[in-house]
């Protein structure tokens, strides 16, 4: 079993590493692979250093909420961290954001700091009008991937960055077929992963882009969609 995320390392909720038989995880949409076991980083594939300049570059121009995840961990502009419960997010989006980013004066200069170990970067909107307006604009970046896991956001990562090529790079190392995976997932970053795989499954509550890849539909993330589906296919229960 493998747990392939878009989330930053330190913001894995503390039960998944408690999962019996979990030994590796695929964060930040597929930038980073650990092996839990030998509690070692195995994979790495992050933005281009010359594509963040130009990133940092763009996002300068506009007013939006940045989360830059470097080196597992996720940065916020300490500025914004200490004024987001005024701002037009979830109850549930706000204390995430508060329980999981690290606060930081000067966001872009730690990301160009840093900019060989820049694994994702985050956009996150109040309203869909402004979406809307930078999907089209960040679209016209080379050399990244755009994508999103909610509706609020959008994602940028390195130009072959995505769950699927980090699953490949597992099924390289273990010797296993991609005919031979099955891969879950409920939101367009997982897509990729979804075609990569030879046995993809959509969960309930799926965007139906991922629905119409998928080969079965599970119950819904809040019915234990996953569980079914191991139990289904893969335990024969």
């Amino acid at each position: 079993m493998i747990v392939a995320t878009g989330r930053a390392l330190s913001a894995l909720p503390e039960d998944i590493f408690t999962i019996e038989g979990l030994r590796y995880i695929v964060t930040a949409n597929g930038a980073s692979a650990k092996d839990l076991l030998e509690d070692r980083s195995i994979y790495s594939n992050c933005i281009d250093p010359r594509a963040l300049e130009k990133i940092v570059e763009l996002l300068s121009q506009y007013d939006f909420m940045y989360e830059f995840f470097v080196k597992g961990e996720a940065y916020v502009e300490k500025a914004i961290f200490d004024r987001v419960e005024a701002m037009n997010f979830t109850e549930r989006h706000i204390t995430y954001i508060k329980t999981t980013r690290k606060p930081v004066d000067g966001l872009f200069d730690l990301a160009l700091t840093h900019k060989e170990s820049v694994e994702n970067i985050n956009v996150n909107f109040e309203n869909q009008d402004d979406r809307s307006m930078m999907r089209e604009v960040l679209a016209k970046l080379e050399h990244v991937t755009l994508t999103t896991s909610f509706d609020h956001n959008l994602e940028l990562g390195g130009e072959t960055t995505s769950k699927a090529e980090a699953v490949r790079m597992l099924c390289d190392r273990l010797g296993i077929s991609e005919e031979n995976v099955m891969a879950c997932g409920d939101s367009p970053n997982d897509l990729a992963m979804l075609l990569a795989a030879g046995f993809p499954v959509a969960m309930g509550n799926a965007k139906d882009e991922l629905k119409a890849a998928a080969k079965y539909i599970t119950s819904t993330n809040d019915e234990d969609g996953v569980a079914e589906a191991i139990e289904k296919f893969v335990l024969g229960a």
